[in-house]
């Protein structure tokens, strides 16, 4: 029989976010991937887990993939920890597990700690639609991209930033999206966890003049659906009635359907569309 592979997410700061079954797993299993061995052996001896361990990071994922697989093919259980969190969340995780499942490898996830779950809900943001986005691309075009596609998000974005880069980030950030309500969490779970709730152009004043400090998680307020309705309305408002209802005739629609899309283009009524052309 084939082994399995445990997803086996680890504390983000305070070793005692880790489960019980977790612990359990990581006992039992034959062996621990982890994506970086120095930071993970801390973890394992603090709870005396005498499991053999073996990396499984960004530059030998694939690779080592398959040499896991194949330990696994031939019955080895093996765990996979990153260094905090859950795996597959903006890590290599997400490749191992879809590889497996390719190799007809039984795959499970044991719930436990994650940054963006655990800044969501401390954000006093709205928590029930997010987007997350973990860290930008780091290469320029798919980054302004990414960034162009945010600016009409109307859910909660959710972004990962190391605090050598926060201040470039917030400033691409306050360009693209405007002066937005945000949450910046530091430290979360730790002694020093800190929740400022902010602004961009406070957050970029603020770190202008102190070095941040601590892996961050910037939990930034999505574009309101009136604002979004205001904007389409005011597109509009570049162009005469009877410009933008030639449109819509040209377009094969009748003198009454295109009366009814301007009206609603524009947030008027059909009638206020009706009198103003009669009055032409």
């Amino acid at each position: 029989m084939s082994g399995k592979l445990y997803l086996c997410a680890t504390p983000i700061g305070n070793l005692e976010d880790i489960t019980l079954r977790v612990l359990r797993i990581l006992k039992e299993v034959d062996l621990i991937a982890a994506e970086d061995t120095r930071n993970s052996i801390k973890l394992l001896n603090h709870f005396e887990i005498k499991t053999p361990m073996t990396s499984y990071h960004e530059y030998n994922k694939i690779e080592k993939a398959y040499t896991l697989i194949a330990k696994m093919q031939e019955g080895m259980d093996i765990a996979l920890i990153t260094d905090a969190g859950t795996p597959g969340i903006s890590d290599p995780g997400e490749e191992l597990a879809a590889m497996c499942y390719e190799a007809g490898i039984e795959v499970t996830s044991l719930p436990g700690p994650a940054a963006c779950i655990t800044a969501l809900t401390l954000s006093g943001l709205p928590t029930r639609r997010f987007a997350f986005e973990a860290f930008l691309p780091m290469e320029k075009k798919e980054r302004k991209e990414i960034l162009n596609e945010l600016i009409n998000e109307t859910r909660t974005i959710i972004i990962y930033e190391a605090p050598h880069k926060l201040v470039r980030t917030l400033k691409e950030l306050r360009e693209t999206l405007g002066n937005r309500r945000l949450t910046l969490c530091r430290e979360l779970t730790k002694k020093h966890e800190t929740a400022f709730h902010t602004t961009f152009d406070e957050l970029i004043e603020k770190y202008e003049s102190e070095k941040p400090l601590g892996e961050c998680v910037l939990v930034i307020e999505g574009k309101s659906r009136q604002e979004l309705k205001e904007e389409a309305v005011a597109s509009w408002e570049t162009i005469s009635i009877e410009e933008h209802m030639e449109i819509y005739e040209k377009q094969g629609f009748t003198r009454k359907d295109a009366m009814k899309q301007v009206a609603k283009d524009r947030g008027m009524s059909k009638r206020e569309i009706y009198q103003y052309l009669i009055k032409e």
